[in-house]
């Protein structure tokens, strides 16, 4: 028989969120195509956030009329809402930098130590849990969806210049961490040189949209203050984008070694430096090839060996 798994997530795409939580939803699929058999219980935050302590009532009503071998929970407070139930067996992942900024870092360490097994994303975020057993795996990509495309092409369809460079910054721009500001003002820099270049944003774009402007553009920039594995660094290797980044969450493991590709300072002029040297270079990298470790079928063999391991036990 199957295994059959419950997977529990405040984060998950919806009708008003389609980019919410989207690496989940990836997740699951990899697993059924795997043979693993996965229901889904989303509670969707996002319209109210009282919405978190109610969603008890959704779990326990589900866990208490369904069978399962075990429940995968993603993200703290689904870990804790999962963890009202001891029936089946409880993975936990932590994906961000929840697990070591702020008020909720503690509740990611007691809650590690209330399940029956832990996965991370990153080494760093195993170190600030203080978890020995915890498992690193990333969130993987999709290399159907993130993949080399004609720039040409890809610059008529989002109707964007064709001769000039172009700097793309893919996330939720107005939020603080995101340092969109350090983006804008490298790229002024680079203008006040007289190199023809813009600064391009894809936020609240259809996910399916985001490799076709990775594909159009010349170099990725990321100057987050936090992050723990960008989902966008390991699409834009997919896609053989340059990246220029600061030394933020798995960065500068997941682009060790990929030529054309920058860790640096998290300053206006250091990022503009190696923007400059990447677009000097004009070349695409070899990104794809090196980020072959994060392709979904990889990743979801790993859970799975995981959940194999949770229920040896029992």
């Amino acid at each position: 028989m199957a295994m059959k798994v419950l997977v529990f997530t405040h984060m998950y795409p919806s009708p008003r969120h389609p980019e919410a939580g989207v690496f989940v939803q990836q997740q699951v699929e990899s697993l059924r195509r795997e043979g693993i058999e996965v229901d889904v219980l989303h509670v969707d935050v996002k319209r109210s956030k009282w919405l978190y302590p109610w969603s008890f009532v959704p779990f326990l009503r589900h866990v208490l009329t369904h069978r399962y071998d075990l429940v995968h929970a993603h993200y703290v407070f689904a870990g804790i809402v999962a963890r009202s139930q001891f029936r089946f067996p409880l993975v936990l992942t932590h994906h961000g930098d929840e697990a070591f900024y702020g008020w909720q870092a503690p509740l990611c360490w007691i809650m590690s130590r209330l399940v029956d097994k832990v996965i991370v994303v990153t080494e760093q975020i195993k170190r600030a849990i203080g978890l020995d057993s915890a498992v690193v795996i990333p969130c993987g990509v999709d290399f159907d969806l993130f993949k080399p495309m004609p720039q040409d092409w890809a610059r008529e369809q989002l109707r964007l210049p064709a001769d000039k460079k172009l700097v793309l910054f893919v996330g939720n721009y107005p939020e603080r961490r995101k340092r969109f500001d350090i983006a804008q003002d490298a790229v002024t820099r680079l203008r006040a040189g007289g190199l023809d270049v813009d600064l391009i944003v894809a936020y609240k774009q259809p996910y399916d949209k985001v490799p076709v402007y990775m594909n159009a553009c010349d170099v990725l920039v990321l100057p987050s203050e936090r992050e723990g594995s960008p989902q966008v660094v390991k699409e834009a290797m997919a896609c053989n984008l340059p990246v220029v980044s600061v030394n933020v969450g798995d960065v500068p493991e997941v682009l060790r070694g990929v030529q054309g590709c920058f860790v640096c300072r998290r300053t206006p002029e250091a990022i503009a430096s190696k923007l400059m040297l990447v677009l000097e270079r004009a070349e695409r990298t070899c990104g794809r090839e090196a980020a072959r470790r994060y392709e979904l079928t990889v990743i979801a063999k790993q859970i799975i060996q995981v959940y194999e391991q949770v229920l040896s036990k029992r």
